[in-house]
């Protein structure tokens, strides 16, 4: 990717929240045969539906390795926060969870606004943060480990295959905080790379329901696909209208979001067929890992739980490279930690080989393009072990250990 450190732009974080907080009371929770891990997922608000599968996977996770014995002959201790998909809270429970708590490791956030309000936190108090949700990469942080996907692993290998099968002019639709504008940035090069055009771009708070303007304009735009970077209420509320409309029988979609919210479950097979993705994890991948994990997983949390998506796998995933750099370093101090990770590990997880890329905090995998028929997607093609080259071209904290911000690509 042709990019450079001129040609981004720093994003705002909201760093200036934690001067303004109460500093806490200040105690350690920790027994001498603990190691606590803080678990800071959205339990209620806009995300609580993917909120409570990513700390259900957490929390097989820990309950996975303490029953093998544990870390470095310790159990894990799970502190587990309600970040209420409100951006105070989240900065008030990072500071519990970093002063209080004296936690180990935070594994948290859903939205990147979320993110972007924790980690200057976690990074001012030292303590180790792992992302575990797919977002606009970037991010680039010697405290922070970003473990699931970026644009160049997944969005890239979506708007290439709408701009070659479906063809060259798209629509794009997209949440209106820094996940939905900068991912929108990426399909636009994407699509240009492609000899392709963006013929319209519109972006939605969480709660809009009426989409009767923006089918209007679709429809004259004549787009010949749509692309979704919607999250929250809003892309039920979408698919719908788009299908009642009838567009859904003239006009392709594709989403970097569609499924991560079970959104199939609710809609018909009519309003979803068709719609492609591409992800990290979805449970139709066919290896042994995934087949071990979801017998496990539905025996923890029942027969009728909703269908996984990236985000909760990304917590199981997450956790467990964790648990890998606690064994590798011998101890859960943070910069031990930090420097195992560096060092390179490879694990063998439900969504295939995950590898940590110690230059960039970011992880190699293997995404899978889907189509969803009847409810279920579909894998059409597997592309082994993407590098995050999208965060690459502008991060190296090998060179740059104490580089703390994220990157944003500046679009023309």
């Amino acid at each position: 990717m042709k990019l450079s450190r001129r040609s981004l732009m720093k994003s705002g974080a909201a760093a200036a929240l934690t001067a303004a907080l109460p500093m806490p009371f200040v105690k350690s929770v920790a027994a001498a045969d603990e190691i606590v891990m803080a678990s800071l997922y959205d339990l209620s608000g806009a995300f609580q539906e993917v909120g409570k599968q990513m700390n259900d996977t957490l929390t097989l996770a820990v309950e996975d390795i303490n029953a093998s014995g544990g870390l470095i002959g310790k159990k894990i201790k799970v502190v587990t926060y309600d970040l209420q998909s409100n951006l105070q809270v989240s900065a008030q429970y990072a500071q519990q969870a970093a002063l209080r708590d004296k936690v180990a490791v935070v594994h948290g956030g859903i939205s990147s606004a979320s993110r972007e309000v924790m980690r200057p936190i976690l990074d001012k108090y030292k303590t180790l943060y792992f992302y575990d949700t797919p977002y606009e990469g970037g991010v680039c942080d010697r405290n922070t480990f970003c473990v699931s996907t970026t644009p160049s692993q997944t969005v890239a290998k979506l708007i290439s295959h709408a701009c070659k099968t479906w063809g060259k002019k798209g629509y794009i639709l997209a949440a209106d905080y820094n996940y939905g504008q900068i991912t929108s940035d990426w399909v636009k090069k994407f699509a240009h790379d492609e000899g392709g055009e963006i013929l319209g771009t519109e972006f939605f708070p969480f709660d809009v329901t009426n989409f009767g303007s923006t089918l209007a304009k679709i429809q004259a735009a004549a787009p010949d696909w749509v692309v979704t970077v919607l999250v929250g209420g809003t892309p039920l509320a979408f698919y719908r209208q788009f299908a009642a409309a009838g567009l859904n029988k003239k006009i392709h979609v594709c989403s970097t979001t569609f499924g991560s919210g079970n959104e199939q479950a609710v809609l018909t097979s009519s309003e979803s067929d068709g719609i492609v993705v591409c992800y990290n994890y979805m449970e139709t991948i066919d290896n042994a890992q995934n087949a071990d994990f979801l017998k496990r997983f539905h025996k923890r949390f029942g027969d009728n739980y909703p269908p996984l998506s990236e985000l909760p796998m990304s917590s199981y995933q997450g956790v467990q490279m964790w648990a890998a750099a606690v064994r590798k370093a011998g101890s859960a101090d943070r910069m031990k930690v930090i420097q195992a990770l560096e060092g390179g590990i490879s694990l063998e997880m439900p969504s295939g080989k995950f590898a940590m890329d110690g230059i960039t905090h970011h992880c190699t995998m293997d995404v899978h393009l889907a189509e969803y028929k009847d409810k279920v997607p579909k894998i059409i093609e597997t592309f082994a072990q993407q590098p995050p080259s999208d965060t690459a071209a502008v991060c190296n904290l090998t060179k740059n250990p104490n580089d703390n911000q994220q990157y944003v690509i500046k679009v023309n």
